[in-house]
């Protein structure tokens, strides 16, 4: 662009200077002449530098989330194949799942058994109420014949005193105060026992023995829980849709859960479109505004986009705590620069772009449009740049 402009440049130097001799062509006009495009074209791209700031460090990264199989087992089936699109729910491997149902069926068992075992305590509780029940009745009734007997004792001792009453009658009567007072202790006794049999109690109201059970109910409901989620975790699904690299992962291997040595790499296929920016370049770049790029992948294309936003935290401005340093962003930025997230538009938002895929391009703000044409013919001239392929092998 600057070639073209210093041609119209120099056309009309020739017409005013040569052609029509309107100013003489001495020292001070050859020095007029040489000079006026130097500062003319230096202010000119120092301002396109800001209303139209330009990037050659156009990135395309995706998502690459490591797949780590989240249970220990031996791999039955892996019925993906590496670069190769995958969607979101299908099956990437799976794992025996034998070992895992056989704890299901334990657990479930173990759950029947301690349900019965409840049964049978609350019945016995039912029974132990009901055994109070008779025995406070029944020590009632003997404490009212125990009171009658004793009374008759005392008529019959005060008879058989004064020899109106036959002394017989009145040791009957002694020998049956002495037996009910020994049918109430032991009365006593067994009703004692139920009740302290039934007083302790947990803070709830219930019965130690219910409450220890249902204690081992609840225990074995939560590990059928835990070997439920392991059973359906034998079978991995993919996250989202994209594709698989790096799988080292097997029929016949045994898939241990390592996060430092993951099973495969899975590519989402969301990308980001990141333009690197030196810091003072982006001072009046917005989120909406246009943005034009050169893919190299695609040359002479010009790749529409909108800046969706600009990534003001990078690893460089966090403040490592103890020995981990945070990366900050979703690729490492340069030192000293910025990130802007650009999404494609219009007829470009369907557009293949390898992850890894190198650009440039530039940011139209909202000031100096008149100047900002300039940059998008240099948009173009690079995309067409882009055809050529420098190497001599």
């Amino acid at each position: 662009m600057e070639l073209i402009l210093l041609g119209i440049y120099a056309f009309f130097v020739w017409l005013i200077f040569f052609k029509f001799k309107l100013l003489p062509w001495n020292i001070v006009s050859q020095v007029i002449v040489v000079t006026l495009p130097i500062f003319g074209l230096t202010a000119l791209i120092l301002c396109l530098n800001i209303v139209a700031p330009s990037s050659h460090d156009i990135r395309v990264v995706n998502y690459v989330v490591p797949i780590n199989p989240p249970v220990r087992g031996l791999v039955t089936e892996v019925p993906i194949e590496p670069n190769r699109p995958i969607k979101k729910g299908d099956v990437l491997f799976k794992v025996d799942p034998v070992p895992f149902e056989i704890a299901v069926r334990n657990y479930q068992s173990q759950i029947a058994r301690l349900r019965v075992q409840l049964l049978s305590a609350e019945a016995s509780s039912r029974n132990l109420e009901e055994q109070l029940k008779g025995a406070t009745g029944q020590r009632e009734a003997i404490e009212s014949k125990l009171q009658l007997s004793r009374l008759r004792m005392q008529q019959f001792k005060e008879l058989a005193d004064s020899g109106a009453g036959n002394r017989f009658d009145f040791e009957q009567a002694q020998a049956s105060v002495q037996d009910l007072e020994g049918q109430l202790a032991a009365m006593v006794a067994t009703e004692s026992q139920a009740r302290g049999t039934l007083g302790a109690k947990t803070p709830e109201g219930e019965q130690d023995e219910v409450a220890n059970v249902k204690a081992q109910i609840a225990s074995a409901e939560a590990q059928l829980a835990q070997a439920q989620w392991e059973l359906s975790q034998t079978t991995y699904y993919a996250p989202a849709n994209g594709t698989v690299v790096a799988l080292t992962l097997r029929p016949g291997a045994m898939a241990v859960p390592m996060p430092m040595t993951p099973a495969m790499n899975f590519v989402e296929d969301e990308q980001w479109i990141l333009a690197i920016y030196h810091q003072n370049e982006v001072r009046k770049i917005q989120p909406g505004q246009e943005a034009e790029i050169a893919f190299k992948m695609y040359p002479g294309r010009i790749v529409k986009a909108k800046v969706d936003s600009i990534m003001w935290a990078t690893a460089q401005g966090q403040l490592p705590i103890g020995s981990m340093n945070p990366a900050g962003g979703v690729a490492p930025i340069p030192p000293h620069s910025l990130a802007v997230r650009l999404l494609p538009d219009g007829k470009d938002k369907d557009l293949f772009l390898a992850a890894g895929a190198h650009g440039a391009g530039a940011v139209f703000t909202d000031s100096g449009r008149a100047i900002q044409i300039l940059r998008r013919v240099l948009v173009r001239v690079s995309a067409k740049l882009d055809w050529l392929i420098l190497k001599m092998h």
